[in-house]
């Protein structure tokens, strides 16, 4: 049965207008009225993955630049995603006491328990590196089997939201679209903040155009208890939290390396040039003139007299003596090479990588030197996760809602993230005994320090254990029995004749 995408805000007007939306920004736009053309999620993934498009090179057979291009290959944009992604972890969650609560400790606890069930020390890499490399990424937030969270990353090929008409902060409507692994079919689930509906397309590859009455190649899917395929929404919201990177440059998102695909274009040039000059130009040529060279019998094709190999010797038989032997100068390599050190230069002062990541050579070198170049990496990575942070406390918030917790509302949150300069431990030491001069309490000390608060739970029982074992060997104060023995004597008023010393207590 077709279903309806004529109502506005409809199941199907929705389920047309985010599919369409999904599959639209997998490829790339076309160009606009500047000419540039804006690349799809496709093109941001391959480059990602070091498969950029074959540069063309005037006179060479394509398919020998491709397999030039097997050697010439560096993966230089991986790089820009994997350096701040590396520095991205989070620590923990602090929020603010709730109702009923002597301190923040139970709420960190609650929060730390939600994340360690639902693996995100390892899931929230793939958050934050899928933010970075395809412009942003989603949590899905959804109530299991046992009443508990469940948390799972979703990416943009499957998940397509809509916001609030002047609202960019809450979603109206979300889509997640996706490949059943088992039937092979499209699946679709569409949230809105009062209901839920699931659909299924009829066809292998669904489409979706503007104008369309019905679709055709969709139906609803009938589940085992809701054979109309719909249900209610019980959080009363879409359930998703989008992590968008640079919104600064997009409201939708910019990738971490959008813009330097063109450098990474003239890098692959570059380097293929390089490639053919060394495999035409590198090595001498040589000539030779007044030979008679023979021809062979049945081609008519000319024998080359000569083999360059370094074990032989060319010689040339006798009366031959207006033959003459010569060589052309090798192809001068450096100026390839200048050319791709140049444009690795443009690509780490654009996406603010620190040039040794590049470079890969460390040579004299200070510490103080090292943390100058990487001040733009940090403070980009810094950038991201006030960002990102925010998502999570919507996250975690929304995990809260799903067990019924009055923390859902808590709007103080704070995400504790792993500091991302490079410290040593005698940097970090000697910082902690600083701050405690300062009066910094000890378990600020311990979180700048890089301790998680799971370790620092277990320092703080460690500690206490220590102080109740570490008794003294000997006492203090030896004449300390003595000193209550004195407080104990008669403290009347003693009285004196005249100049006596010696005056015996009062009996």
């Amino acid at each position: 049965m077709a279903i309806d995408a004529t109502k506005v805000e409809s199941p199907g007007w929705w389920l047309q207008r985010l599919g369409k939306k999904l599959l639209d920004e997998r490829e790339d736009s076309r160009p606009d009225s500047d000419g540039e053309i804006t690349p799809g999620l496709n093109t941001l993934r391959r480059y990602a993955e070091g498969k950029a498009p074959l540069p063309h090179v005037p006179g060479v057979d394509p398919q020998e630049v491709a397999e030039w291009m097997k050697d010439a290959r560096t993966n230089w944009t991986s790089l820009v995603i994997d350096s701040p992604t590396e520095r991205m972890g989070v620590d923990g969650f602090r929020f603010g006491a709730a109702k009923g609560q002597k301190s923040a400790k139970t709420a960190d606890d609650d929060a730390n328990r939600i994340w360690q069930e639902n693996q995100m020390d390892a899931d929230s890499d793939l958050v934050h590196y899928g933010a970075l490399a395809q412009r942003r990424a989603f949590v899905l937030v959804e109530k299991g089997g046992n009443g508990r969270p469940v948390l799972t990353h979703e990416t943009p090929y499957q998940v397509a939201v809509e916001y609030e008409p002047g609202n960019r902060r809450k979603i109206r409507a979300g889509l997640k679209m996706r490949r059943d692994d088992w039937t092979g079919g499209t699946l679709a689930t569409l949230w809105t903040p009062d209901m839920v509906y699931a659909f299924k397309a009829t066809t292998s590859a669904p489409v979706f155009t503007d104008l369309t009455a019905s679709l055709r190649q969709w139906d609803a899917l009938s589940l085992p208890n809701l054979t109309d395929g719909q249900w209610t929404n019980e959080l009363g919201v879409v359930p998703f939290v989008p992590f968008v990177n640079r919104r600064n440059r997009s409201l939708d998102g910019f990738a971490e390396h959008e813009d330097v695909l063109t450098i990474q274009n003239r890098i692959n040039l570059s380097l293929i040039n390089l490639i053919a000059a060394m495999k035409y130009g590198a090595f001498r040529q040589r000539w030779a003139v007044g030979l008679e060279v023979d021809e062979d019998p049945v081609t008519g094709a000319k024998i080359q007299p000569f083999q360059l190999d370094i074990r032989s010797l060319w010689s040339v038989a006798e009366g031959k003596d207006t033959a003459q032997f010569g060589e052309f100068a090798a192809t001068d390599l450096m100026p390839y090479v200048r050319a791709v050190e140049a444009a690795v230069q443009d690509l780490a002062a654009i996406s603010r990588t620190p040039p040794h990541y590049l470079i890969g050579a460390v040579v004299n070198v200070s510490g103080d030197a090292l943390k100058a170049a990487e001040t733009g990496l940090i403070s980009k990575v810094k950038d991201r996760q006030r960002a990102f942070g925010d998502s999570w406390e919507s996250v975690m918030r929304l995990a809260f809602k799903v067990i019924g917790d009055e923390k859902a509302n808590s709007f103080d949150a704070e995400t504790l993230w792993r500091d991302p300069e490079s410290r040593s431990i005698s940097e970090m030491a000697d910082a902690a005994v600083k701050k405690a001069s300062a009066g910094v309490p000890w378990r600020q000390r311990m979180e700048d320090m890089g301790y998680t608060p799971a370790q620092i739970d277990r320092m703080e029982i460690d500690r206490a254990a220590d102080a109740l074992n570490a008794a003294p060997t000997e006492d203090p104060q030896p004449a300390s029995l003595q000193a209550r023995r004195d407080a104990k004597t008669d403290s009347r008023t003693l009285i004196k004749r005249g100049d006596d010393e010696d005056v015996p207590d009062a009996a």
